[in-house]
């Protein structure tokens, strides 16, 4: 993708009649065409055409939504009430981060999983000890970035296994943050078998 592409995306502007017109090709185009757009790598933004607001998160989940009700399922149901759980929480500001730096190691890493994909085709094996392995890495990220945000009481001695008793305060949160990631654990476990 040129360097100018990146630095000036296409505009698609959104009119009240619910269609999308790319302005640097001078057509309308549909939701299909733009996932098209997203998976040959062009970069867009969509605007609505009367308030000039940028609507493209809100398109790209359009998109997302599309797909999967036309039984392209890509998010686990497991995955989705998980990310609702999210909203309102408040690690929700960090969530965003952690998705988009583990989507970023999947897609750096996804020509050597298809290799292992296409080189296990025939057999009844399961060549995905590299995902769990990935994903071991990316709740180990995630547990760094989690500490980086936790205050620390540096007056005492801070306790070097995870086991140490709750202490008064956000303990609470700090324990149920705990268990989603030891629940996240176990899931990988689950699917490596």
């Amino acid at each position: 993708m040129a360097d100018s592409e990146k630095k000036n995306p296409k505009t698609i502007k959104k009119y009240a009649n619910r269609r999308l017109y790319n302005t640097s090709t001078s057509k309308y185009v549909t939701l299909d065409d733009l996932s098209v757009m997203v998976k040959a790598g062009d970069e867009f933004v969509v605007v609505d055409a009367k308030s000039g607001d940028d609507i493209t998160r809100s398109v790209l989940t359009q998109i997302i939504f599309e797909e999967e009700a036309k039984g392209e399922n890509l998010l686990p149901v497991a995955f989705l009430r998980q990310l609702i759980q999210f909203y309102g929480d408040s690690l929700q500001s960090v969530v965003p981060n952690y998705l988009e730096a583990s989507m970023d190691a999947f897609s750096s890493n996804q020509e050597r999983m298809r290799e292992y994909v296409d080189g296990s085709a025939g057999r009844n094996i399961f060549p995905f000890n590299q995902w769990e392995d990935m994903g071991r890495q990316n709740l180990a990220m995630f547990e760094r970035a989690f500490q980086m945000f936790t205050p620390r009481d540096t007056s005492e001695p801070q306790p070097r296994d995870n086991t140490a008793a709750s202490g008064p305060g956000g303990d609470d949160k700090l324990d149920d943050l705990k268990s989603q990631i030891e629940k996240l654990r176990r899931q990988l476990d689950e699917m490596s078998r």
